[in-house]
């Protein structure tokens, strides 16, 4: 077996199929590689036979994780989930550290999909409009992070399939309606309860609540309020399946004290900088109190990462002070502070990249205290 320093997950795996390709067939045998000894193995074993793939000859579990995966789930899991709208695995992060196993992941970008397998050891399957749930293994928990888009048909037309038809939420409710989870935590921009004058939010609720049979609880919260050093509202999706009697879920409450930026300042970073040119005439053309500078006495979270950083916008952007010009652009590791992900957190894109994978993520000791919550509402015995 090679070691995560000398040979990367796609080309191991290019190895291992041969002339055997077929469609998903690095998502499908990662995922069995990675779920070996479990019901869900057997789901992909199968596929893998279907296609006249021999299993004889692979690694074990140990062996491939020890190989290719940084995060590993616990040895003794309780529940097991699906990771949709995946992106870099805030959400998978976050599971994991309350006891779940990731069965199924699926992200679209190629990008976040490089990211996303060298960390977790799993190629995620793509384009959630092209995947059939009947072809997704049995699940507890449903996670992602889906996009806010607009509901084309309203009005006399009833059923999820016509309401929400066009928008990437329809793949999530036919996921849910197939595999009836016993919960599931989604994650959106606050901007959704507003958006078409709060048309989409009901409709979405209305297809949760009464077409789905759920209970569902929404909240806004704020990164910055659980330790998080950046100020990032979302909205978040709380569900559990009707017949299972959790008619009321208690969001995790805030912390009193927000975490400053400054202790994460990396004070000896010459770069990426942003020239003297651009500072004299884009940065700092008017004296508005924009953007928004820090250091390493900065005590305040700073304000939210967009998945734009890479465009150095003068408004919502924040720089840091010093390097070779006197002004930088957020390090690789102050992003993993501002978005809560590990210092050890494996980032192998470009760097333009890696701003907008972080921008698009979510914070993970957000969605890390939502899903305690949610599991101990369950029984965490799953």
């Amino acid at each position: 077996m090679p070691t995560k320093e000398t040979k990367s997950l796609a080309s191991w795996l290019k190895t291992q199929l041969g002339e055997n390709r077929f469609e998903n067939d690095y998502a499908v045998l990662s995922h069995y590689l990675s779920l070996q000894g479990t019901p869900s193995a057997d789901f992909y074993a199968n596929i893998l036979r279907k296609n006249n793939f021999d299993l004889s000859s692979l690694p074990s579990k140990n062996s491939y994780q020890k190989s290719f995966s940084h995060y590993n789930p616990k040895r003794n899991t309780s529940f097991t989930f699906i990771d949709l709208f995946a992106g870099i695995g805030g959400f998978r992060l976050a599971m994991q550290r309350n006891g779940g196993e990731c069965v199924f992941t699926s992200e679209w970008d190629e990008s976040a999909q490089k990211t996303y397998s060298t960390n977790y050891a799993e190629y995620p399957f793509g384009d959630i409009t092209k995947i059939n749930p009947a072809e997704i293994p049995d699940f507890d928990i449903l996670t992602g992070g889906f996009p806010c888009q607009p509901f084309s048909s309203i009005g006399k037309r009833e059923g999820f399939e016509h309401k929400t038809q066009g928008t990437l939420f329809f793949y999530i409710a036919k996921i849910i309606k197939e595999k009836r989870p016993k919960a599931f935590l989604l994650e959106n921009v606050p901007g959704l309860v507003s958006h078409n004058e709060g048309k989409t939010l009901e409709i979405i609720l209305d297809v949760l609540r009464k077409e789905l049979k759920y209970d569902v609880s929404i909240k806004v919260l704020n990164s910055a309020d659980f330790g998080v050093p950046q100020e990032r509202k979302r909205l978040y999706f709380v569900g559990f399946r009707n017949d299972l009697g959790i008619d009321s879920f208690e969001f995790p409450k805030e912390n009193e004290k927000k975490v400053g930026i400054g202790q994460f300042v990396e004070t000896d970073a010459e770069g990426p900088s942003i020239s003297e040119h651009l500072q004299k005439s884009y940065i700092f053309k008017k004296d508005d109190g924009h953007p928004e500078i820090i250091d390493k006495d900065s005590d305040f979270p700073v304000k939210t990462l967009c998945a734009s950083y890479h465009k150095i916008q003068r408004i919502t952007g924040t720089f840091v002070r010093g390097g070779k010009t006197g002004l930088r652009l957020l390090t690789e590791q102050e992003c993993k502070a501002i978005m809560g992900f590990p210092p050890d957190f494996v980032v192998p894109v470009s760097r333009t990249q890696m701003y907008h994978q972080f921008g698009n993520s979510v914070a993970v000791p957000v969605v890390q205290k939502i899903s305690e919550q949610i599991v101990n509402a369950l029984g965490g015995d799953e």
